[in-house]
């Protein structure tokens, strides 16, 4: 596929203001993760079947992923990303309400296109952009912009739970995904629009089944993927089941919010120094790091109960910061930026995929052992095979 053409953009913009978008994304995601299990507990009042239904939620958005090459074959990235902005506002608006859970359910699906499509586009916009700066410093500082916004995310959602309701957070996300479009729409991109074609089903499958071939083939893939995989299949479970977790052992929503909020600080701590590390000494490195130290904290939390329970699970932030701005630059570094659009829906799989298998797992782990604090053993495993893969010689 040709490289998408700027036919105009407003002075200054560059590849860092796309990072900065993360400020928003991350403040509406941090809100909207703080309270989005405990609505899922109260819908389907046990947390296996939280499991079960977030799997089957991540399964549609890796489809949506999936094609996301065929519709910017159709569509300008500008367009998409306009649609998709205002599409998140809309929708986490509407689900803010004590609505029936068939429509909550309807609105989290629509959604799951929306953050799904930003979620592909926001690196691919800085990749377009990045000129000179490289993407190992716009990843930094995109996760850092995304981490600041998170930090005072889980306070805010506890606070409004308090007051009003779980849902009643999803307003607030709402509205700064609102701001986000306006700032993007500062930008004033304009894209070169795309001419509409008729779509043959059968011929858009054969080209995803043909451009997921060629991905695989080519050299570092199945690694970049394998190790994305793996970062976000703990990101998934960290998700999901630390609420759940914390008020399973008695604590209290603003003691949840607490742990969520301190978890943020080693990421703002260590998002612009790994930029400055990874290119010091490489990246596998600290991917094993953070893989190898997650497995052991997650061994732990499978027995540990309590506050040291709670220690972990602010502690193990710092494995996952370690791997925050390099877990994708196995993909960025091993394609050329021409390839970059055609692969990317590809890649973005092992963003999805992980909340399809993760979460089962998690799932049957609670079903076998009767304990949520069960799919801790999962996170450990993850770790320990994802660190195994880094340091492969293939």
């Amino acid at each position: 596929m040709a490289r998408d053409k700027y036919i105009s953009v407003k002075s200054g913009v560059s590849g860092f203001s796309f990072a900065n978008l993360g400020l928003f994304t991350g403040f509406a995601d941090g809100i909207y993760n703080a309270v989005y299990s405990l609505v899922l507990m109260e819908i389907f009042m046990n947390s296996a079947v939280v499991g079960v239904y977030v799997g089957i939620y991540a399964a549609f958005c890796m489809i949506v992923g999936l094609f996301a090459n065929e519709l910017f074959r159709r569509y300008s990235k500008v367009r998409v990303f306009y649609f998709s902005m205002l599409m998140l506002a809309i929708c986490y608006a509407m689900m803010s309400f004590s609505i029936r859970p068939s429509t909550f359910i309807i609105l989290d699906y629509t959604t799951g296109i929306a953050i799904t499509l930003v979620g592909v586009l926001i690196p691919l916009f800085m990749s377009d952009f990045s000129g000179k700066i490289g993407m190992a410093r716009l990843n930094s500082r995109y996760h850092l912009w995304m981490n600041v916004g998170a930090l005072f995310a889980p306070m805010i959602a506890v606070a409004i739970a308090n007051q009003y309701d779980n849902r009643a957070a999803f307003f607030a996300s709402a509205l700064i995904y609102f701001a986000g479009w306006g700032v993007f729409k500062y930008f004033r991109i304009v894209q070169q629009d795309k001419k509409i074609k008729p779509v043959d089903p059968r011929k858009t499958a054969k080209s995803l089944w043909k451009n997921a071939i060629a991905f695989f083939r080519h050299p570092g893939m199945p690694r970049a993927y394998a190790v994305n995989f793996g970062y976000y299949s703990l990101r998934a479970m960290r998700y999901l089941y630390v609420p759940i977790v914390v008020i399973e052992n008695g604590f209290s929503k603003d003691v949840l919010g607490w742990v969520l909020t301190l978890g943020i600080i080693p990421y703002l701590i260590l998002s612009e120094m790994m930029a400055r590390l990874v290119r010091r000494y490489g990246k596998k490195k600290w991917l094993v790091a953070g893989f190898v130290s997650f497995a052991i904290f997650s061994a732990l939390a499978t027995f540990v109960t309590g506050y040291p329970l709670l220690a972990i699970f602010v502690m193990w932030q710092i494995s996952g910061a370690l791997m925050e701005s390099v877990h994708d630059l196995l993909f960025f570094d091993g394609t050329k930026k021409a390839e970059q659009t055609k692969y990317y829906g590809i890649f973005r799989t092992s963003v999805n995929l992980p909340n399809i298998i993760a979460p089962m797992l998690g799932a049957a782990c609670i079903a076998a052992f009767g304990g949520t604090s069960a799919v801790w053993g999962v996170t450990a495993v993850i770790g320990a095979l994802a660190a195994m893969i880094v340091v492969a010689k293939k």
